[in-house]
């Protein structure tokens, strides 16, 4: 469960430290007070996206912590990520968000991603907001409800690997069908292109050897003038000696006084060494003046091979390699093509097994889901009458399509609030305050299913008075029993029925907005009942009625513990 909330610079809030108890917690004040900014900032530390402008106005950054005790250490987020909650079962979570709108995140002081962060949030709290009820409203959003509540997630896996190969195997199909015309088109311009590079005959790595025979035909003269300069120098000539030759020279000097110290032994045995390497260097300089031969037809011959590997990169590729790597794959072409008919009807009979495989998955999945919602059906029912929904009809009618990603089915939530009345879809009757309760129930049974330990209702019961905000009230205090509970309210009823009241305050301070959130007592719950009740006007009936509405509450609240 949350246990304290840490707000630092976000919107009008400066500073606030909030201790949430066990059980049902309720945050009332005025519009525009600030208690929406209070989910925003519960948000943020969660990974949600945020906007720079979360950031007090005038400060360098925000800062938001979460303390979650209890934890349940099976949640498969923790090894994912490799997250151990601390010796007691307490997990902090922290964003500290820049001015800039960049953003640090921490869990348990470890940096983290902002994506990390919001998995692991995921499986701590789940906030309902006033759009949720909107949801309701997109048949889309409808089949995800109730694969939530069926768990289909195994024949959902299932099902869309079986599509995902019915699909491959279909566009493969789609892919060489194509009219007579079109393919005697295809051919010839394959068959042109295969001629061109075969005709080539393409050697991978010929491009460089190319250049650099290129580079040395067009610079014989000088290349010819350089060996042979070093070839004289190395070897001599008629009239003089080479350095192989002197070298010697001065080592057969020094060997008729090497018997007179080490040093003429030293310097003798480092001019053998000079010697054979001289050697070796004037034998391949030797070398390469008699294997070198130019002719102007040779160079001619490289410029028109570089020049004909240039035409054909402009069409196939930029290197030799890529188009050796395009041939192969217009042969291949080439041949799917030439033998299409034998193709497509090996690939129609893997086709017609793959579809069988994946309506079998289908079937499979829809008849989990039928189950399902007869399931949900009477749960979401059972529900609405504790919602003062006693007449309501709550059916979800499935209609089949042509497979998709998501399976066979269509559904479609379907409602009537009258007695009398017959089933409509509901986008097309349900009220603000119906939506609400709906949701509210079908949160509920999901609710259910899930291990998050904390729900956050921002302002859902918009739309909500009288009986039925009652009962609102005293299903949020059962399910609190299960859970810990969250909400923004402006309903009396509901703020009584809650163990922990929080009140959410704006005023000025030289010039600038602050707003401060106050856990109330017995007395400042009263008053803050008769404001919700009265407005701005607080008599002492609005007090005695509030005090009755808290007893009441109380009273509830008891009998739901010896319910445990």
């Amino acid at each position: 469960m949350l246990m304290l909330l840490h707000i630092e610079n976000i919107a009008v809030i400066e500073k606030a430290d909030i201790t949430f108890q066990n059980g049902f917690n309720a945050l009332t004040g005025e519009t525009g007070a600030g208690k929406s900014i209070v989910i925003d900032a519960l948000g943020a530390v969660l990974g949600q996206r945020i906007s720079r402008d979360l950031v007090r106005t005038g400060a360098e950054h925000a800062v938001v912590s979460a303390v979650f005790s209890n934890v349940d250490p099976c949640l498969s987020v923790f090894a994912e990520q490799g997250i151990e909650p601390d010796e007691e079962g307490s997990l902090l979570l922290q964003r500290d968000i820049q001015a800039d709108g960049k953003s640090v995140c921490r869990i348990n002081g470890r940096p983290c991603t902002v994506s990390q962060l919001k998995q692991l949030g995921a499986g701590l709290l789940n906030i309902h907001g006033q759009h949720d009820s909107q949801q309701l409203l997109d048949e889309r959003e409808h089949l995800r409800y109730l694969d939530s509540f069926g768990m289909t997630d195994e024949k959902k896996e299932h099902y869309t690997q079986a599509y995902e190969a019915m699909r491959t195997l279909q566009r493969k199909m789609e892919s060489i069908r194509m009219d007579d015309l079109e393919r005697e088109r295809r051919i010839d311009v394959l068959q042109h292109e295969i001629e061109e590079l075969e005709h080539a005959q393409l050697k991978e790595g010929e491009e460089e050897g190319l250049l650099e025979r290129r580079n040395l035909l067009r610079n014989s003269e000088k290349y010819i003038s350089a060996i042979e300069g070093a070839d004289y120098c190395l070897n001599g000539g008629e009239e003089s000696n080479g350095a192989v030759s002197l070298v010697m020279e001065a080592e057969n000097a020094l060997s008729s006084v090497r018997q007179f110290g080490d040093t003429f032994s030293e310097l003798l045995g480092r001019l053998v060494d000079v010697r054979h390497e001289l050697y070796d260097i004037a034998e391949t300089v030797r070398d390469q003046k008699e294997q070198f031969e130019f002719s102007p037809e040779e160079l001619d011959e490289v410029e028109g091979r570089i020049d004909q590997l240039y035409r054909l990169k402009k069409k196939y590729g930029p290197t030799v390699e890529d188009m050796i790597q395009y041939l192969a794959h217009a042969q291949k072409e080439l041949d799917e093509i030439q033998y299409a008919d034998d193709t497509f009807a090996r690939l129609e009979k893997e086709f017609r097994a793959a579809e069988r495989t994946a309506r079998a998955a289908a079937e499979a999945l829809s008849q989990a889901r039928h189950a399902a919602a007869e399931q949900l059906q009477a749960r979401i029912l059972s529900e609405l009458r504790d919602l003062n929904m006693g007449k309501v009809q709550f059916e979800i009618q499935f209609m089949e399509k042509s497979l998709e990603r998501d399976g066979q089915d269509q559904v479609q939530f379907l409602m009537s609030a009258n007695a009398g009345e017959a089933l409509r879809p509901i986008q097309k009757i349900a009220s603000g305050g119906e939506l609400a309760r709906i949701m509210l129930a079908l949160k509920n049974v999901l609710a259910e299913n899930d291990r998050v330990g904390t729900l956050v209702f921002d302002e859902v019961d918009t739309g909500v008075s009288g009986r039925a905000a009652q009962k609102v009230a005293e299903k949020m205090a059962s399910v609190s029993r299960r859970k810990q509970v969250l909400c923004v309210t402006h309903l009396p009823q509901i703020a009584a029925m809650a163990d922990a009241h929080f009140s959410v305050e704006k005023g000025e301070s030289k010039g600038r907005t602050y707003t401060k959130v106050t856990c109330l007592d017995h007395e400042q719950r009263k008053a803050e009942l008769a404001r919700l009740t009265g407005g701005a006007q607080i008599t002492d009936a609005l007090l005695k009625s509030a005090g009755e509405m808290l007893d009441a509450a109380e009273q509830y609240r008891a009998s739901l513990s010896k319910q445990c």
